[in-house]
This record gives structure tokens, C-alpha cells and sequence, in this order.
């Protein structure tokens, strides 16, 4: 591509590539780790009964009332929290408040795929930390370092998760260094971080409504750490764009934030039925690694990830498939409904005869 005008500092980056959003069928779509449930009925009604006249005026830019919201369901002080345009525009916003030349970003080499963009544009350095042969992330390799820890708990995308001791030690072993947790999937089964904050000043949790809240059509995520990380992140944020979320979509999430109970019924469901879908594909001849997300990770025995990918792609079931390096006999599924889940086994097992 004709890359005259380009930047120099952007004439080699590779992008990150979302999950396709394909238009030429109707699919089942287990590829993007969306929610298989609506939001809440509460959302419904905070858009139905919002103020469309409003919408002539700028949003709140402190987005106070959410924060509020969050504060009160986390119990923590409203100047602890943060709110962005999802999740990724706050990692993204985390790498410029808190990584530089001189305080590098560190993360396992199998993690989400977004952080190695971020530390390319923004010229971050890297320490990469391989994981174990199991996907295990060896926890002491993110300790006592000289840079930012980013670790996504749970992983993606393995779906494993560890648990608030091992962050503990991460946080008590790096007191001069912020550390970031990716807690986009933790809804789902994994232990939340939160509840440590008021400890650790070097701690900030991300979190988002896409997953758990269903709320991934809106773009809206959370951020919560000590004053100091929040009072970061508004610098940033405001020598960028100061309204990051609009009317509508703050009346959404802080109707989602004040139905908890749907929330956590819709998790339980989605858990419920990625455990009865592990167990089918272990059945089948899958090797599935033990995952507290909305997804499952998954490798067959004798079939290459690939194919199975594009021929599932042919019966018009959806997964991610990544080829990289030690992953690429491996699928990523999201968990859909129970008779969505039914449908991907019963197209594998189709599949699947002609490896036997």
C-alpha cells in the first residue's frame, strides 16, 4: 500500500485484527466472546425513558453519575474510579499514563493480542514472559521487575485464571511499578482484584461491559485504582477527548452497574453451560484447558485447528482461530446458548469423521 503521508512511527505496525463480523450469511458466532444473552431489561428501559432532546448537549465528562454507581457497588470513593470507551481504549490510555522508554511493558507471550500493538505504537519497550508448556504464566517471572506488569486474569485467550494470592505477590513484589489486571472475563468465574486497591497503591483493575453486562454494542468500560493511577488516566484522557461516552450510553451501563442480580444470572448460565460443553469436547477427542472466561480453548488430537476452523466456518459455526506460534492447533469458542453449543458439537462430530 501507497504509504505517502504515513507517519513514520506508524509505517510498521501491525494492527490488531478484530474477530470478523461477516455479513454474507446468518452464522452461528462463537467468535468474539460476546454475551449470548440480551442486556438487562433495565438498560431497555433507561434508553426507552431517555431524554432524546438532551442529546443536543454534551455528555458529563467526569461521567459522574456512573462512577458513582460503580463506587457504590465496589465500595470504594468515586475519585478511585475510572470510565472509558471500553476496556481497550483504557489499556490503551494505561500505556500512556504509566509506560515510557525507561519502564517497559510486561506480559506473557500468550495473552490478549492488543497489548504488543499498544507497546508498538506508542513506542513502549517489551519484556515478554513466555508461558509453561501447560499455558501456566510463571508468576515469578512477573515479579521484581523494572517495568509495568499487564496480565490478564482470566488469560486470553486460554480462559486460565489465577488467583488473588499470586496477584498479591505480584503487587508486594513490584511496590515501584504499576500493575495492570485484565479483568474483562473475571464475571465469569475467576476472583476479582478489586477488593485490593485500598491496599496496593500500584494496582489498577480494568474491567467492561462488553462481556458480563452484555453491553459490547456500546463500548464501555471501567478502570479502578488508587487516586494517584485514576488522576493519570484523566490526564491523559482529557489531552485527548474529554467526552468518551456519550448520553446514552452512560444511562445504559449505569442501569446494567444497578442490576447486578442479571448480571450474575447470566454469568452462572454462561458457566453452566461452557462446563457441559468442555466435557463434550474432552468426548470428542479435544484437549480443553481449565477456563474461568466465557470461552473455551481448545485443541483436537488428530485434527490441525486450521481446518477444523474453516470447515466449521463452512457449516456456518463461527470460532476464532489464531495462527501464531505454539497456539495454531488450538481454536478459541465462545459460549453461546446451550442448543448454540449443541449445534458447534454436533457440526465437530460431522467434522470429525473423516480423521478417524
Amino acid at each position: 500500500m501507497n504509504q505517502k503521508f504515513w507517519a513514520k512511527r506508524i509505517r510498521h505496525i501491525e494492527p490488531y485484527v478484530p474477530g470478523e463480523q461477516p455479513k454474507d450469511r446468518r452464522y452461528i458466532k462463537l467468535n468474539t466472546n460476546e454475551n449470548p444473552y440480551p442486556p438487562s431489561p433495565k438498560v431497555a428501559e433507561a434508553l426507552h425513558s431517555a431524554n432524546i432532546s438532551a442529546l443536543r448537549l454534551y455528555p458529563d465528562p467526569d461521567c459522574r453519575a456512573l462512577r458513582e454507581a460503580l463506587a457504590r457497588q465496589k465500595e470504594l470513593q468515586p475519585e478511585k474510579v475510572f470510565v472509558g470507551n471500553g476496556s481497550d481504549e483504557i489499556l490503551a490510555f494505561s500505556y500512556l499514563a504509566f509506560m515510557d522508554e525507561n519502564n517497559p511493558a510486561i506480559f506473557p507471550d500468550i495473552t490478549y493480542s492488543f497489548y504488543p500493538v499498544y507497546a508498538a505504537f506508542f513506542g513502549n519497550h517489551t519484556r515478554i514472559v513466555p508461558v509453561r508448556e501447560d499455558f501456566s504464566i510463571p508468576l515469578e517471572e512477573l515479579c521484581h521487575n523494572d517495568g509495568t506488569v499487564v496480565l490478564t486474569n482470566p488469560n486470553a485467550p486460554t480462559g486460565m485464571a489465577v488467583g488473588l494470592a499470586d496477584v498479591e505477590m505480584i503487587l508486594k513484589a513490584n511496590p515501584d511499578h504499576v500493575v495492570i489486571l485484565d479483568e474483562a472475563y473475571v464475571d465469569f468465574g475467576a476472583q476479582s482484584a478489586v477488593g485490593l486497591i485500598d491496599r496496593y497503591e500500584n494496582l489498577l483493575v480494568v474491567q467492561t461491559c462488553s462481556k458480563s453486562r452484555s453491553l459490547a454494542g456500546m463500548r464501555i468500560g471501567f478502570a479502578f485504582g488508587s487516586e494517584n493511577l485514576i488522576a493519570a488516566l484523566n490526564a491523559v484522557k482529557n489531552s485527548i477527548n474529554s467526552y468518551t461516552l456519550d448520553r446514552m450510553a452512560l444511562a445504559a451501563a449505569q442501569a446494567s452497574v444497578e442490576d447486578q442480580d442479571y448480571m450474575d444470572d447470566t454469568c452462572l448460565r454462561v458457566s453452566n453451560t461452557r462446563e457441559m460443553t468442555a466435557g463434550k469436547l474432552k468426548k470428542l477427542g479435544f484437549q480443553v484447558l481449565p477456563s474461568k472466561a466465557n470461552f473455551l480453548f481448545a485443541a483436537h488430537a488428530t485434527a490441525p485447528g486450521g481446518e477444523l476452523f474453516r470447515k466449521l466456518r463452512e457449516k456456518g459455526v463461527l470460532v476464532r482461530y489464531f495462527d501464531k506460534p505454539r497456539i495454531s492447533n488450538f481454536l478459541r469458542i465462545t459460549i453461546g446458548t446451550p442448543e448454540e453449543m449443541e449445534a458447534l458439537t454436533e457440526a465437530l462430530e460431522e467434522i470429525l469423521e473423516a480423521y478417524k
